[in-house]
């Protein structure tokens, strides 16, 4: 079966669809103030319940009693349809957000609107905050920056007119190829907790609601409508669960379960999941939402579902027009209870969950909260200061970095991110920022004005336009559909001259296009970005390529074609490699395209980028690459760099942030939270198919608990970067490491720290718990199991604690069902990463 690159096998925004091919339609693709809204809290400036004294001694427990009674006296007087109206999400009436509640105006109960995620506000045709990557603010390690994001997102939120945001997105990175692994946080179920908990405080903290998914095991993007994942329980509760079970403590107001199947059931159908983990065990007071068209049946409301999200549509429908109903839980809903088949009260019970977090957040009654202004001053210096705070220097040989006399004043700049900024990931994550700087730009300015700081593009990401002599028939670039429309936009062969690797180009822009060579789709426009230009081996001859599209209300669509044919790349690395030469620094700016929709096909750089980057480090040793990618990638030039600096996709304000770290003007002190393999097969799902991506759509989590740095111990195997590897512009000492029980059944682990180096930093000091020898269960030999970030001037010692949880000392007992304490003689080593630990201390657990 041939590859597919972006493919829309799932769902886009509601206002992207795809347009119906072989027959069936697309599903779209893609695709909450006060810090007391954590669990149970009310939100700022709703209006009180009683009074203020009553609202400040209640407890939690006491508010969401509050809430749950109000809900329930509401519902009680809504119609049957006023109900079936709240569990099916329908089009925004402005068409901008992903999904609108009517609400119901007799009751005070006012529409519900809501947004995609993770990355900041993305609404159609808009501009919001464009923040960095979650794998980036992951980076940081910080709670602080966490909660930062978070409030950005929830002022913006609010000021945009929304309600919701769908996210955070809290999965673990299980397969490095994974298409949205740029949108969550790692491969370490701790450092997930702590990021997302912090990021929902943040965003709720605003008055904006959340949503925390995909719950649960939705960690790849091929087959992910039809995969059954098989995990088993130990490697659920340890691994995979943490972060979504760290949502609930920190009060998100829904979830949304996963296309995926777990353990042979749909995970939005999935009353052990949703009913049993998430509700019984953890106390989940919120509403369930399925993701886009995710629902498998009308009883899966029976089965812990509360809520069904996606419509079948064709092309982007005009405000105003009919919807189609929701599949399962409209009038087939209404029918199903009118029968008896499905009780009245079942029906009752997710409105009143829904409402009910509608209560809370103080939107129901007359006198709803105020919406605030957007900050965009105040935004996009956190948009900057979270992106320093994640960047991750891999490598500085001979202190390359930070750039200072010559070295900064000759530079020759390369790639194409350099001038068109690589700002977020693609998919529903994908955000249209306020407006974000080229580095190109920054870069120069920063330099000062006699400095010579030259550029060549390296790689071309579209060309020129295909020739007409190569496409039969011809085909005339520029507007192919007035607005609202949809059509096939060619149908015919391209031919080429010569065998070799050719970049074929899709520009779009007012809607969105499919083209289609020999089979494989290449999709552009909208959440896939302007261009889309994948590196296709052709043969000499023709190739049949078919391209259909569709344009936004309000806008046209235009298209534009172009290649790169083989002859013209080469140019483009000779031109770069002559620049750089003239440079004292060459600085290339490499970049992926992690998506929704699809997996990467391959760990490397896309492109000839890898091709380029070896060819300008053999011309200058000066070279630095800054990476703008999703995940991890492999490096076959490293060796032959300077340095090597990982911005991820650093959102707006991230030419400003690359600048100031590559000048000094910042010291980077961001740390991996995933693992970069070496090789293409040196990870936990490499070689077996039944791991990844699933054969007969069964898909084996057989490495149990042993994913990332876990897997990585347990083969004796070196990554070519280790989890929680990062380097300084300084250096750091650690000594005295000790490690003793706390009243509370966890550890308190100190160390002294001290900057040994010339610069301030940030040092996260990271500690690994080892295994215990009275446990027979599966015991990853160490894993992190506290982590603290501590600021140092040059010179300056810090002891520092580090609180170690009692759920960290614990595992998951299958025979009991229950979180068992592992004890006995146990180590605590304290480090810089998961490969560089510098102190070890042991103590004795007691159950």
């Amino acid at each position: 079966m041939k590859r597919t690159t972006r493919t829309t096998r799932g769902r886009t925004p509601y206002a992207f669809p795809s347009l119906s091919r072989r027959g069936r339609t697309f599903r779209p693709l893609v695709l909450a103030a006060a810090a007391s809204l954590l669990l149970g809290g009310t939100v700022a400036h709703a209006a009180p319940p009683a009074s203020d004294s009553a609202v400040k001694t209640a407890t939690p427990e006491e508010e969401q009693a509050s809430w749950a009674r109000e809900a329930q006296r509401l519902v009680a007087r809504m119609t049957l349809d006023e109900k079936i109206s709240f569990v099916h999400w329908g089009l925004d009436p402005d068409r901008q957000g992903v999904g609108y509640l009517p609400g119901v105006k007799r009751l005070g109960i006012p529409p519900l609107r809501s947004a995609d995620g993770p990355e900041g506000i993305r609404l159609v045709g808009k501009t919001a905050t464009a923040l960095p990557a979650p794998i980036g603010l992951a980076a940081s390690f910080d709670d602080d920056l966490a909660r930062k994001y978070g409030e950005v997102m929830g002022r913006d939120g609010r000021a945009l007119n929304q309600d919701m945001v769908l996210g955070p997105m809290v999965n673990n990175i299980r397969v490095p190829h994974g298409g949205r692994n740029f949108e969550t946080f790692g491969e370490d179920p701790l450092v997930s907790s702590r990021i997302a908990a912090a990021q929902i405080k943040g965003i709720q903290s605003q008055g904006l609601m959340t949503t925390a998914k995909h719950f649960a095991a939705n960690n790849q993007e091929d087959n992910r409508f039809t995969v059954n994942a098989n995990v088993d329980e130990q490697t659920l509760q340890e691994i995979e669960f943490p972060a979504f079970e760290a949502s609930v403590k920190a009060g998100a107001t829904s979830f949304m379960c996963a296309y995926n199947g777990l353990n042979g059931k749909p995970s939005c159908g999935n009353e052990d999941l949703l009913n049993t983990v998430l509700r019984e065990q953890w106390g989940f007071k919120g509403w369930v939402m399925s993701d886009w068209q995710a629902t498998h049946s009308t009883d899966a409301i029976t089965k812990g579902l509360d809520q069904e999200m996606g419509l079948d549509l064709v092309g982007d429908p005009a405000p105003g027009d009919p919807e189609p109903d929701a599949k399962y839980f409209g009038q087939a809903l209404k029918k199903a209870v009118q029968e008896g088949r499905i009780p009245q009260a079942t029906l009752d019970r997710s409105v009143a969950r829904i409402v009910g977090q509608m209560v809370r957040f103080g939107l129901v009654g007359t006198t709803p909260p105020p919406r605030p202004e957007r900050d965009r001053a105040g935004a996009q210096a956190a948009s900057k200061e979270i992106a320093e705070g994640g960047a991750v220097l891999l490598r500085n040989e001979n202190a390359a970095l930070p750039l200072t006399g010559e070295a900064g004043r000759s530079i020759a700049v390369i790639g194409p991110t350099a001038t068109t900024p690589k700002v977020t990931g693609l998919g529903s994550a994908h955000v249209r920022p306020d407006a974000a700087a080229a580095p190109l730009d920054t870069l120069r300015a920063r330099a000062g004005k006699d400095a010579q700081v030259t550029y060549e593009i390296g790689e071309d990401r579209f060309g020129s336009p295909i020739p007409a002599t190569a496409l039969s028939p011809a085909f005339t670039n520029g507007k192919q559909l007035e607005a609202g429309q949809t059509g096939t936009l060619y149908d015919g062969t391209l031919t080429v001259p010569a065998d070799g690797a050719y970049r074929i180009a899709v520009r779009a822009t007012g809607g969105y296009a499919t083209l289609t060579v020999d089979g494989t789709v290449i999709e552009a426009g909208e959440v896939y970005g302007d261009i889309s230009s994948p590196l296709l081996t052709l043969t000499k001859g023709t190739h049949k390529v078919t391209m259909t599209g569709f344009a936004m209300q309000g806008t046209p669509l235009s298209v534009d074609l172009g290649w790169v044919t083989p002859q013209a790349a080469e140019a483009n690395i000779q031109r770069a490699v002559e620049a750089a030469k003239s440079a004292r620094t060459a600085i290339v700016f490499a970049y992926d395209d992690g998506a929704e929709g699809f997996d990467r096909t391959s760990l490397s750089l896309p492109g000839t980028q890898d091709k380029l980057i070896s060819a300008v480090a053999k011309a200058n040793p000066r070279t630095v690459v800054v990476l703008n990618t999703g995940a991890s990638v492999l490096m076959p030039w490293l060796a032959d760099t300077a340095a090597v600096l990982d911005m991820w996709y650093p959102g707006q304000a991230g030419a400003e942030a690359t600048t100031a770290l590559l000048y000094g003007d910042a010291n980077p002190g961001g740390k991996l939270t995933q693992s970069f393999p070496a090789r293409e097969d040196q990870h936990a799902v490499a070689g077996d198919p039944k791991r990844y991506p699933g054969v007969d759509n069964q898909q084996d989590y057989s490495e149990g608990i042993y994913v990332g740095y876990r897997w990585y111990d347990q083969q004796g195997e070196r990554p070519l970067f280790p989890f929680g590897h990062g380097l300084s512009y300084t250096t750091f000492g650690y000594g005295d490491v000790s490690a003793e029980r706390a009243a509370d059944g966890g550890l308190t682990v100190r160390a002294t720290v001290t900057n040994t180096g010339k610069r301030a930093g940030h040092e996260v000091v990271q500690v690994y718990l080892g295994a215990s020898p009275d446990v027979s269960a599966p015991q990853a030999k160490k894993k992190l199991a506290g982590y603290t970030k501590v600021k140092l001037a040059p010179g300056e010692s810090k002891r520092v604690t580090v609180t170690v949880d009692a759920r960290q000392l614990q595992y998951w007992d299958t025979a009991s069902h229950a979180w068992r304490t592992g004890t006995g003689e146990r180590t605590v080593q304290v480090g810089s990463s998961s490969a560089d630990l510098r102190g070890t201390a042991t103590v004795r657990v007691t159950g």
